[in-house]
């Protein structure tokens, strides 16, 4: 699965609109930059609005455009309005493994997102700073229960060492594109069956610790 950062003469097969949500200061700018453009900065300051970044990548042959988008650094609940959320086929839910906060919030984030976003929105809970370790407030097994729990995909990060960033977002963005395939195979067999093209599926869960992603998951190509 090849990715690059930009390539403007390749046409594009999809448009995924990827929304990051989460507390203030938990590193949501970071992990986008990482991904978007391969940098870290420490000296970020709070995003303002709302921003995007893109990168295309390549999945199962097909050039595939993120678009991902990220709030503004003072979220308060239910400020982030539904327009952010309108047409975003996958979630990146973001909390700092160090303050316990951002992770007993995720809960009222999750509801939030399930309030504003489509039914089958593609969703990652992603326990960010791995690299503070010894200040970790959020042990792995409390993020894992509850992702399993509520059938997110689940990882740790940190955009500071560049740790599994990457495969988050491909994660997510390879789960979209097997439901999108899915879908229109499953609505090009239903036209000739005459039912309406329906979307049924569990998420399945990356198993912890996070930094061993299992061999044998949905993420690979056939």
């Amino acid at each position: 699965m090849a990715s690059g950062y930009g390539d403007a003469s390749q046409k594009i097969d999809y448009v995924f609109k990827v929304v990051l949500i989460g507390d203030s200061a938990v590193g949501k700018s970071q992990i986008l930059a990482r991904f978007a453009r391969n940098e870290f900065s420490l000296d970020s300051k709070a995003t303002i609005g709302v921003e995007f970044q893109t990168r295309t990548l390549v999945i199962q042959h097909k050039s595939v455009k993120a678009q991902i988008w990220d709030t503004a650094g003072q979220e308060r609940y239910r400020a982030v309005t539904s327009a952010y959320y309108r047409g975003a086929v996958g979630a990146m839910l973001v909390y700092d493994i160090t303050k316990r906060q951002t992770f007993d919030h995720i809960p009222r984030w999750l509801e939030e997102l399930r309030a504003h976003a489509d039914k089958n929105i593609v969703i990652i809970l992603i326990g960010n700073k791995t690299d503070l370790e010894e200040q970790r407030a959020v042990p792995t097994e409390d993020a894992k229960e509850f992702a399993e729990k509520e059938g997110l995909f689940f990882l740790e990060t940190s955009a500071l060492e560049a740790t599994n960033v990457e495969t988050a977002f491909m994660t997510v963005l390879t789960e979209i594109f097997n439901i999108v395939n899915k879908k229109n195979l499953v609505a090009s067999e239903d036209q000739a069956n005459g039912n309406p093209a329906s979307l049924a599926g569990k998420k399945i869960l990356i198993p912890g610790p996070a930094q061993e992603i299992p061999a044998k998951s949905k993420m690979c190509c056939t």
